[in-house]
């Protein structure tokens, strides 16, 4: 084989290689809920009446407060991690999160697109567990899902 034929085999032979996705930088786990005291009043009464559902509230929410599971969950990801309602994004996550609520989204230099969509916290039934195992899944696999 000659050099230049050699050449082009390994060229021909990287471009067939997927390319790696950068590091995620961040995550913003977005509610499918309003924030402050009238979003939360209208979260509360809509959800007792069976009207408001939001799958990531109830993985994160006990009935009082922030489950502790959820905390210790947040704080074994290597990443930063937002928790935000609606109401709350950052334009240029919402503009990627519109349409998925809720969700988890990731930033990869810096561009944010969705991680999990709505089906993946609505799938794990409330157990932070299940969340923590799609999340891993999805980080080391670096795509959406």
């Amino acid at each position: 084989m000659t050099p230049s034929a050699s050449r082009a085999e390994s060229t021909s032979q990287l471009a067939a290689e997927p390319a790696s996705n950068p590091p995620v930088d961040r995550l913003a786990m977005v509610y499918d809920a309003d924030g402050g005291l009238v979003g939360e009043a209208r979260y509360v009464v809509g959800h007792l009446l069976g009207r408001t559902e939001c799958a990531l509230c109830d993985i994160t929410h006990g009935p009082v407060r922030r489950k502790a599971d959820f905390d210790a969950l947040v704080d074994t990801l290597d990443i930063p991690v937002d928790v935000v309602h609606r109401n709350e994004q950052d334009p240029a996550v919402a503009s990627v999160t519109a349409g998925h609520l809720p969700c988890v989204a990731a930033q990869q230099d810096g561009e944010w697109s969705v991680l999990l969509d709505a089906d993946a916290p609505q799938a794990c039934d409330g157990d932070v567990g299940r969340l923590g195992e799609r999340l891993r899944t999805a980080l080391a696999a670096g795509t959406q899902t």
